[in-house]
């Protein structure tokens, strides 16, 4: 009924104001519609599509991976880099207006579908000790809308094509925040046996749950060098 729709959107824009203001974040009421858009999958209506890639080669050790070696094709990517004082704000806010890009702030005006996963790039210092404040949120354009991506409002965002790339993976789970981050690009590049083949100041983590979920299912990517 529109009553209980109405109740659940109230309690989850409660629970990410909660998760967010952990963070100093403050989630607008307007979030309250692309929240619930996005965590309710309407009876199946609403499937998470995968970014498509290529496997090439699979490390495993015990039955973990070690790490992956995967071929994603050139594709359309919408994305905003916000510079707030930490990874957790930035990524917060990055979201927040990626999210009402997805759910009708577009020129196509409606819900364009959630794809997985969210991606942000991240950059470091030189010893890889610190992260950079700038951190970009990437959302990758649903196949329907690949060809003619709808414009977004928000000036903020921009819509672009990113080249075809090989990125090595390796997953991890829980939170992401800037000591998580700098632990598995350590992880991942001691698992790669020539990590300088890879892109050196910038790194991505893809995100599978939203930002609020408790149990994170998370990867680390590194880019290959063209």
């Amino acid at each position: 009924s529109e009553e209980e729709e109405e109740e659940q959107q109230r309690r989850l824009l409660q629970y990410w104001r909660d998760v967010a203001r952990g963070h100093q974040v403050e989630v607008p009421t307007d979030m309250a519609e692309p929240i619930h858009q996005i965590t309710t999958n309407n009876e199946g209506a609403h499937t998470r599509e995968q970014v498509p890639y290529t496997l090439i080669t699979r490390k495993e050790k015990c039955g973990e991976v070690v790490f992956e070696k995967r071929h994603y094709e050139k594709a359309h990517w919408a994305y905003i880099t916000v510079h707030e004082d930490t990874y957790e704000q930035s990524i917060c806010y990055g979201f927040m207006k990626i999210m009402r890009y997805i759910c009708q702030q577009n020129s196509a005006g409606s819900y364009l579908g959630m794809t997985i996963p969210i991606v942000t790039v991240v950059r470091t210092n030189e010893m890889h000790r610190t992260l950079s404040r700038a951190v970009t949120v990437a959302y990758y354009l649903p196949p329907l809308h690949q060809s003619e991506p709808p414009r977004p409002y928000d000036p903020e965002i921009t819509i672009e094509q990113w080249p075809a790339a090989i990125i090595y993976t390796r997953p991890f789970t829980g939170a992401t925040n800037e000591l998580t981050i700098i632990h598995e690009i350590s992880s991942l590049a001691e698992a790669l046996e020539r990590p300088a083949v890879c892109i050196s100041d910038s790194y991505i983590v893809a995100g599978y749950t939203n930002p609020a979920a408790a149990h994170r299912q998370n990867e680390i990517w590194f880019l290959e060098r063209p």
